[in-house]
């Protein structure tokens, strides 16, 4: 199969695009310039692999009437993954550029070559401040948490009206982790991005000779965090080649997600950072050292005060049709996961 790729150097994106080398499909990816595709594969997967130097928010991609030409008809699978994936209203603009956008031009380059089949990867928290997440199209003008999830609603609604020039199916991961063997990971965002906050503030602390005895982060104890390791979502996409429906969304999340205090419990343990406690204490009470703290982690407030039940029994059919075994995150996994990303810094 010839696979069209976009997002093909990003965390899940190479790591997928490794996966369907070995199983002997050739690739197409979109990359602002070749060295960045030979820098992370080997020589022997960069045979498999044909470089479209362009931008994801040009025209087509930047793609000019001799490639699609010389490609039209050829690509069975246009996979769309790339996305700026921030959480700062600051960044509104950039994040709609980028994922709308985007996804507008993958769009239009994927019927200007004559691709039947699209696949989106989306995120499951397009569900805005809903406590329930399906397998359907949201409604963009809901309440977003941030201009990420409302960015990416749109360019979801965007592929689902290309429906009927396009055989679409979107899929929704959660927060997608480390290799749940492995524990490794290559990714400077979500649970990552606040595991290194984390460490930045308890850096700062110890440079400044601070003697305390806690520190509270505002957020729900008991709420949960939707974690899915890299290797799951793979496997998914992997068994999509094959068997994903047309017209269909597949929710790519946890049945267990681990509450926040087991996930943080794991990070203090990791970084030897003992004084973290999780606290639905008011600000007003915190001490000004706590409150720059939860100023590092802001973006994040919202993903730690929530206990979401996503469905996902699409993508449930989706493994069995295929073969592939569902998920089994446990916490020797997640102690796991968060141990390599500390590790290896």
């Amino acid at each position: 199969m010839y696979i069209f790729m976009t997002g093909g150097t990003g965390f899940l994106g190479g790591r997928l695009a490794k996966e369907l080398i070995g199983r002997g499909h050739r690739i197409c990816m979109l990359a602002r310039t070749p060295e960045k595709v030979n820098a992370q594969f080997t020589t022997e997967e960069r045979e498999m692999i044909d470089v479209l130097q362009g931008d994801l928010t040009a025209h087509a991609l930047g793609a000019d009437e001799r490639f699609i030409d010389s490609h039209r008809g050829k690509v069975d699978l246009f996979l769309h993954m790339a996305a700026l994936v921030k959480f700062d209203e600051e960044l509104r603009e950039a994040l709609f550029e980028t994922n709308l956008t985007g996804t507008k031009e993958a769009l239009r380059l994927a019927k200007a070559l004559n691709c039947r089949r699209f696949f989106h990867v989306s995120t499951a928290y397009t569900l805005g401040a809903k406590e329930i997440g399906g397998e359907t199209l949201y409604d963009v003008s809901q309440s977003f948490l941030n201009p990420y999830e409302e960015s990416k609603a749109h360019a979801e609604r965007a592929v689902w009206d290309s429906r009927e020039a396009l055989e679409v199916s979107i899929f929704r991961p959660a927060i997608i982790v480390g290799d749940s063997k492995t524990g490794e990971a290559d990714s400077k965002f979500t649970m990552y991005g606040y595991m290194r906050a984390l460490e930045l503030f308890k850096r700062k602390l110890e440079r400044r000779g601070h003697d305390f005895e806690s520190l509270r982060l505002i957020g729900s104890a008991t709420g949960t965090s939707n974690l899915v390791p890299v290797d799951y979502v793979t496997d998914v996409l992997l068994a999509a080649i094959e068997h994903a429906k047309a017209g269909t969304i597949y929710n790519v999340t946890n049945d267990t997600p681990p509450r926040n205090e087991t996930m943080l419990d794991f990070m203090k343990e990791s970084l030897s950072f003992p004084h973290l406690m999780i606290s639905e204490t008011p600000t007003s009470t915190l001490s000004s050292i706590e409150q720059s703290f939860n100023d590092m982690v802001k973006v994040f407030n919202p993903y730690l005060n929530r206990n979401i039940k996503f469905y996902d029994q699409n993508t449930k059919q989706l493994l069995r049709d295929a073969g592939f075994s569902p998920l089994r995150l446990d916490h020797q996994s997640l102690r796991r996961i968060v141990n390599a990303y500390y590790q290896t810094k």
